[in-house]
This record gives C-alpha cells, sequence and structure tokens, in this order.
C-alpha cells in the first residue's frame, strides 16, 4: 500500500480531475445565476416597482429553497448518486434563469427565482460528494476549498460580465443569454461525468423508506463534528454572503455615496480576496488540521470589527481605504465557512457524506436568508438607516461563535475516538 494513502482511498489523478471539473462546472454556473440578482438589485426594484422589503424577498426565498432542500439534496445523493442529481439541478437552475428573463411581474419573477433556487441547492453537495469519491481523503480540505473558489469564480463573472450586459444589452437580453450556459453544462454532464472511479463503488444502501431517511439525518445529526460544522458555516458564510447577493452595491450607492462603477469593483475585490484566501487557508487545513477552529473564529472576530469599523464611522461616509480592508476581510467569510465541511467530513462514514454535507450546508444559507430578510424589514423600518440595519449580523455572529464554543471539544473528543478506531482498522488491513 502505497504511503499516505488509505485503504479503500480513490486514486485521484489526471481522470479524477476531469471528472471533478464537469461537476464543478456546473456549480460554477449555478453560482453566476445565484448571484445575478447582486449586480441586478436596483434595476430590479425599477423593474417590478418593489420597496426594500420586497426586493429582499428575492433573494430570501431563493435561499429558503436552498437552505431546505439540502438536506433532501445531501439524502438523493447518498441514493441516487451525482450525476442524476446534477443533471436535474442543472435543469432547474437555467428554467429558473430563462423564466427570471423573461417573467413581466413580481409574482413570476418569484416563482422564477424559487425554481432557480431548487436547482442550485442540487448542485454543491453533489461536487462535494464528486471530491470525496475521486480524490483520497487527505485531499479532502483542499478540493472542497477549489470547489469553493470556482464558485467564487461564478460570482466574479457574475459581478464583471452579467452586470455590463446588463446595462448594454437590457434585462431580457442578459439573463436570458446567460441561461445557455446552464443547456451546456447539462449537457457536459450527461456525456462526461461519472459517480466513482472503477473498483471503487460504494456499497449499496438498503431503503426502506422514510425509516432510511430517519436514520440517516438522525445518525449524521449525533455526531458532533456535523453540528459543529453547520454552526462554522452559518457563523462565517453569511456576512460576505448578504452583501454580495444583495445589500452590497445599495449599500455602497445609496450609503456610501460611491458610483455603481466604484460599487462594482468592490464588490469584485470581495470576489478576488476569497479567491486568493480560499488557497491559503485550503492549504493551511490540509496540513495543520488543528488550525480549523482559529481560523473560523479568527475570520468571524476580524469581520465583525470591520463591519462595527465601518458602520460607526463618524463622518458621513467611511473612507475609501476601510471600504476596501472591509471587502477585503468578506473576502475570507466565503473559505471560512468551508472549514465547517472539514469538522462533519470526518465525523461521518462514506454512506453519510452527502447528508451530513447537506447539514452543514444549511447553516450559512439559514443565517444569509435570517439577515437578507432583517435588513430589509430595517431599511423600511429605519427610512434607509443602513448603520442599524446591518446590525443584524452581530446578533447571528454571536448566536453562532456561542454554538461553536458550545461544541468544540466534544466534537475535538469525536473526531480523536474514530481516527483512533481507523488506525486500529488500518492496522489490520493488508497492504
Amino acid at each position: 500500500m502505497s504511503a499516505g494513502i488509505l485503504p479503500g482511498d480513490p486514486p485521484g489523478g489526471r481522470r479524477a480531475l476531469a471528472v471533478w471539473g464537469t461537476g464543478v462546472s456546473v456549480y460554477f454556473v449555478a453560482v453566476i445565476f445565484r448571484t445575478s440578482l447582486g449586480v441586478a438589485g436596483l434595476d430590479a426594484a425599477d423593474r417590478f416597482h418593489v420597496n426594500a422589503s420586497a426586493l429582499s424577498t428575492f433573494s430570501i426565498l431563493q435561499l429558503l429553497v436552498y437552505a431546505g432542500m439540502q438536506i433532501p439534496v445531501g439524502l438523493l445523493v447518498d441514493r441516487l448518486g451525482t450525476k442524476k442529481v446534477l443533471a436535474l439541478g442543472a435543469v432547474l437552475f437555467t428554467a429558473g434563469q430563462l423564466g427570471f428573463a423573461f417573467s413581466p411581474s413580481y409574482g413570476m419573477a418569484l416563482a422564477s427565482r424559487a425554481l432557480l433556487g431548487c436547482g442550485d441547492a442540487l448542485t454543491f453537495i453533489s461536487v462535494l460528494r464528486l471530491g470525496t469519491r475521486w480524490f483520497p481523503a487527505r485531499r479532502g480540505p483542499l478540493v472542497a476549498q477549489f470547489s469553493g473558489l470556482v464558485g467564487m469564480a461564478g460570482n466574479l463573472v457574475s459581478t464583471l460580465v452579467l452586470a455590463r450586459l446588463l446595462h448594454g444589452i437590457g434585462w431580457t437580453a442578459a439573463f436570458a443569454g446567460s441561461a445557455v450556459a446552464g443547456a451546456v453544462v447539462f449537457v457536459l454532464v450527461l456525456l462526461f461525468l461519472k459517480d466513482h472511479p472503477e473498483g471503487h463503488e460504494p456499497e449499496p444502501l438498503p431503503h426502506q423508506g422514510a425509516a432510511y431517511v430517519r436514520r440517516q439525518i438522525a445518525a449524521s445529526w449525533r455526531e458532533p463534528g456535523t453540528r459543529l460544522g453547520m454552526w462554522v458555516h452559518f457563523t462565517t458564510q453569511f456576512p460576505a454572503m448578504v452583501f454580495l447577493l444583495l445589500w452590497g452595491l445599495p449599500f455602497l450607492v445609496e450609503a456610501q455615496g460611491l458610483s455603481r462603477a466604484t460599487a462594482g469593483e468592490l464588490l469584485t475585490l470581495v470576489v478576488l480576496s476569497n479567491m486568493g484566501v480560499g488557497m491559503v487557508y485550503g492549504q493551511i487545513v490540509a496540513r495543520h488540521h488543528e488550525a480549523r477552529l482559529p481560523i473560523a473564529l479568527g475570520t468571524v472576530g476580524t469581520t465583525a470589527a470591520l463591519w462595527a469599523a465601518t458602520l460607526a464611522y463618524p463622518g458621513e461616509h467611511a473612507p475609501m481605504w476601510l471600504l476596501i480592508v472591509l471587502c477585503t476581510v468578506l473576502g475570507a467569510c466565503g473559505p471560512a465557512s468551508m472549514i465547517g465541511f472539514d469538522f462533519a467530513r470526518p465525523a461521518n462514514p462514506p454512506e453519510r457524506q452527502g447528508t451530513a454535507s447537506g447539514i452543514t450546508n444549511m447553516g450559512g444559507f439559514v443565517a444569509s436568508m435570517t439577515t437578507l430578510l432583517a435588513v430589509g424589514v430595517l431599511l423600511d423600518a429605519t427610512g434607509d438607516d443602513y448603520g442599524i440595519a446591518f446590525s443584524a449580523v452581530f446578533v447571528l455572529q454571536a448566536l453562532g461563535v456561542s454554538q461553536i464554543l458550545r461544541l468544540r471539544k466534544r466534537a475535538a473528543r469525536r473526531e480523536r475516538e474514530r481516527l483512533v478506531a481507523s488506525r486500529v482498522e488500518t492496522v489490520h488491513v493488508p497492504a
């Protein structure tokens, strides 16, 4: 047996990269569609004649569908495999993007974003599952971070390309034209994606209807590592998600007095920072497992400090240097949220990876959905006082940190027990 490769570990290699690349291209397009409203928020308010609360409902509904589907998606991936789930996701989010392009009313636009959220929900857990099926376990943190990195590249396309198309060729042409990418990745999945390498087929799971579902969810939830992963994801992801998905552009334009072009550049900075930090965090966590929690909590603390400094700045507008630092730090939120999966992954056996990942992934999107709603309601209630509205960030961060601190020792103890048990089993596996 080769050094560094665990018994039964997939081999990785070029074939793994090609298959994973096919799967992650679906996630890439899903993120473009998911974040497209972030650059079109002000246009959507004008097009559908809605206020801040109604505008936030677009993203809230999309995230509500996404978050609500994470556990079902995890179960689907565990049962059906990644190819079928990714193909269905591509169909749904493409239909949602097309519907949004041609929606004549607010109600139809809402339905289209819900459909888009449904398809989007099927992608990320599937991509994570591809990583665990095609790459050795020691590559898990890096593969997960690179998956998030590709997603942020999709956000970058949305910020740079779709925003220009929107203001160049108009609403319908921009959104309908982007939907072509969904059809392309659907074909790629059908032609090139495979669930697992030869010789690494998972053991068939007996299905007993509702009893199977309850057993999978209950077993995953009982693991402290799964719950810790969910709260890490909850606490770290949402500040940047809320900023990029909807409220960043209005905050920078209306509260900070920037032009839309300058605001767009700052949104781009968040994405570029995310991509750079993701590579660093992935390398650190892969080499130093004990760094997971300090990185996550450090990111939360730094984010809170920068938000507090920006919102409490005594001048009429925060200085540009402070906004640049804020956006740079917000870029670390996405990579920090990926650390949540590095707690859930070792806490669960392969047959529960999809379910455990679904529980973990639900955390950040529940936090994002809650904050999107809170910011919209507070803006309407306070006459667009962004300082008060964005204070909701601190409430959710405090809740998340309290749960992380409560679970950290139990999760660490349980992870050590599983590691010792796996080493004992490894000793008895012939080379």
